[in-house]
């Protein structure tokens, strides 16, 4: 299948905040609770990138230096043989997607000079049924062996105005004959205003943007010559990292410090690979997903997603809360509240969150509120 993956896994997750922050983000939160007990988005990602990897393939996470505790912690959880293949490159500072993506894009070429597929996927979504997503998987290798540029796009569920919108035209033949279906890639639309999703979905051919790429990179090279040369120029100064580059912390390679990393960001401008190379690119292609996917961007959506956490609650009338806290909660006489409260045990301010459901999405409202307070501490 494909050669290699990159898992995104920066950002800083503030939908969810408090439980998520800069230092610890969505991603590892728990996004399941099952006989294995709490599974995060990192894990969950994780065992993607193995369901679609060949038996050599690498796992290139690319993530800030803060998160670097979360990620070693959740690789050496999953045992040796996963701890081999991942290398972990830390990003001097956040520099959105289309960075992370050249990035990982050298390390490969820097290791390889065969050409290769590399499979790049998100770390802080929903995906449910892994058996559908590697079987979609499957059909996006045999055309990024094409020549394209492959995206994967969610069958709207609703007229939602929070995603990104992908309008699919002809549908192709796969060349693995997969009963996926595919389609050739009109146009991208942002997050558009609510009249306008209710046109997209009565459409009928329009589909959430995933976040997810598949691409050969020799192709990809000359994408980023073609549409963002000023971007993928200074990543041609990196050096074939050697052995003394690597540190190793309990069976994780750091790939800390890659010489001349800092000055490459420093030259290279913040823009998401959506804008710098998807929606300017003509080869590219949609897969249509099979498998069930969420973006998980508010409480409401999260407390849908894993149901009743493992809090400490004590309740006196009332119904329909949800508690997410690692400290004693009581409530008496109240319902439909979302309650999220920590103590500050990680290092972090004590914060609480205090929501009615359905009212999650003016989380972002607040962190505006606190960034203007100038209390960044607290995100």
């Amino acid at each position: 299948m494909f050669d290699d993956c990159i898992i995104m896994a920066g950002g800083s997750g503030t939908r969810l905040w408090p439980a998520s922050n800069a230092k610890r983000p969505k991603q590892f939160l728990p996004a399941s609770r099952d006989e294995r007990g709490s599974a995060t988005f990192f894990q969950a990602a994780l065992e993607r990138a193995l369901a679609v990897l060949d038996r050599r393939g690498r796992i290139i996470v690319i993530a800030g230096a803060a998160h670097a505790p979360g990620i070693i912690e959740t690789c050496a959880r999953m045992g040796t043989a996963l701890a081999e293949r991942v290398v972990l490159i830390p990003e001097p500072k956040a520099n959105n997607t289309a960075a992370a993506i050249a990035l990982g894009l050298t390390y490969v070429q820097r290791l390889s000079t065969e050409e290769r597929t590399i499979l790049v996927l998100t770390s802080d979504h929903s995906i449910q049924d892994l058996e559908a997503f590697t079987a979609n998987a499957r059909t996006a290798a045999a055309f990024a062996r094409q020549d394209r540029l492959v995206v994967f796009g969610i069958p709207p569920r609703s007229a939602a105005t929070g995603y990104g919108y992908i309008e699919a035209a002809q549908r192709l033949i796969p060349p693995d004959a997969a009963q996926s279906p595919v389609f050739q890639v009109a146009s991208f639309r942002e997050k558009p205003a609510s009249s306008v999703a209710e046109h997209f979905v009565a459409a009928g051919n329009f589909y959430w943007n995933s976040g997810m790429f598949g691409f050969s990179t020799d192709f990809m090279a000359r994408a980023f010559t073609r549409y963002a040369p000023d971007i993928i120029a200074p990543f041609a100064a990196l050096p074939k990292p050697d052995e003394g580059a690597y540190q190793y912390t309990q069976g994780i390679r750091l790939l800390d410090p890659w010489p001349g990393l800092a000055a490459v960001y420093e030259q290279v401008r913040s823009i998401s690979f959506d804008y710098a190379i998807g929606e300017r690119c003509t080869q590219t292609v949609m897969v249509a997903a099979d498998f069930a996917w969420l973006d998980v961007g508010s409480w409401d959506e999260y407390a849908r997603l894993v149901g009743d956490p493992q809090s400490e609650v004590y309740q006196s009338g009332g119904q329909g809360c949800f508690v997410d806290a690692d400290i004693p909660v009581a409530l008496c006489g109240v319902e439909d509240l979302i309650v999220v409260a920590r103590s500050g045990k990680d290092g972090a301010p004590p914060s609480v969150l205090i929501a009615k459901r359905g009212e999650t999405q003016r989380v972002r409202e607040i962190v505006e509120q606190i960034r203007g307070a100038g209390r960044t501490d607290l995100l």
